[in-house]
């Protein structure tokens, strides 16, 4: 499969190594408006490189494209691409807007597009193990799901500013493992703080947030976010259920702990960032977005999900602001 990748920022080569490492794909084209990124990124993979939008969506070669570039240019590449008969690999978010969200699955819903949205979590070992396991009965009836997810430390203003803020940046990757977790969502509530760098709120945004979710199924989901964490990059699951529980706890570069007369159990420190925790994911994403075209789908997760996930964080902003749940309204037909 020959696929262009869009972007050539962080993201972006993290997407063209995956690529360049699938044995059924060829990283045909890297596009970036920023042409010497570009042409690095192309030299590390013995590839082309260009600022041709036009070209790269032109090209009859192309089976697929990677959207890895900045959110503002994702609905407009991803609908150039449906109608350019590209499959669709969009990172998250597909928008911040949800009405551009619902503008772009109107012109091209009727295409029935192959199109998945890059919430690459979904494809983490350990958390895909713990779904299955509570669809298989494991642990009952799902009562809780508690996530935790902190990051080691807040980025700059300049990314702040333009991030669409906390709930749409951050906390939408718990949101959408909350409804791969419970289904869907009918209720949400949220409170927010300024806890970490003042900067964040001179930008408008909060640093620390907790969403209480309720499913259409009665399960209840707890989310803890933080900008910041002393200890590294905080990743946490537990799914309890009626008859047991399973836990996705942190990851650690070994197993070998410590105990002295001033400590116990002392282990290493956490995984740096979210590269370090979640690389595998990327070329989990990545085979599953090939095998799935090859196939002719389903992807997973699909454009639905990524505008549920963006109404989910829509609506824990509006909670926080007003102090008052905001009940979820069942999501239109796609």
């Amino acid at each position: 499969m020959r696929i262009a990748l869009f972007g050539c920022g962080r993201i972006g080569r993290v997407h063209a190594d995956a690529i360049a490492s699938h044995p059924r794909a060829e990283l045909a084209w890297v596009c970036d408006p920023m042409q010497d990124i570009a042409r690095e990124l192309a030299a590390q993979h013995a590839t082309s490189a260009t600022a041709d939008t036009a070209a790269v969506l032109a090209d009859p070669t192309i089976d697929a494209v990677v959207i890895a570039s900045s959110t503002p240019t994702h609905v407009d590449l991803l609908a150039r691409a449906v109608r350019s008969g590209k499959a669709v690999l969009c990172e998250k978010p597909i928008d911040l807007d949800i009405a551009r969200v619902d503008a772009c699955w109107a012109e091209i819903g009727a295409a029935e597009p192959l199109v998945m949205v890059g919430f690459n979590r979904r494809f983490d070992s350990s958390i895909r193990e713990v779904r299955d396991r509570i669809r298989a009965g494991e642990i009952g009836r799902l009562e809780q799901l508690a996530i935790t997810s902190r990051d080691p430390a807040p980025p700059p203003a300049e990314y702040i500013a333009k991030s669409g803020g906390l709930f749409r940046d951050m906390t939408i990757h718990d949101l959408d493992l909350a409804r791969f977790m419970l289904g869907e969502v009918v209720e949400v509530q949220a409170m927010g703080a300024n806890l970490v760098e003042d900067y964040v709120e001179k930008c408008g945004d909060i640093d620390t947030a907790v969403v209480i979710m309720r499913s259409a199924g009665g399960a209840l989901c707890q989310i803890a976010n933080s900008r910041h964490c002393a200890f590294g990059y905080d990743q946490r699951l537990e799914a309890f259920g009626s008859t047991g529980m399973l836990a996705v706890h942190n990851q650690l570069p070994t197993s070998v702990r410590y105990a002295g007369p001033g400590r116990t159990e002392a282990a290493g420190p956490y995984s740096g960032f979210f590269l370090e925790r979640y690389g595998p994911t990327y070329r989990a994403e990545l085979d599953h977005f090939i095998t799935a075209v090859e196939k002719g789908g389903p992807l997973e997760p699909g454009f639905a999900d990524g505008r549920a996930a963006l109404v989910l964080a829509n609506a824990a902003d509006k909670s926080m602001r007003t102090g008052s749940a905001v009940p979820i309204a069942p999501a239109p037909p796609l």
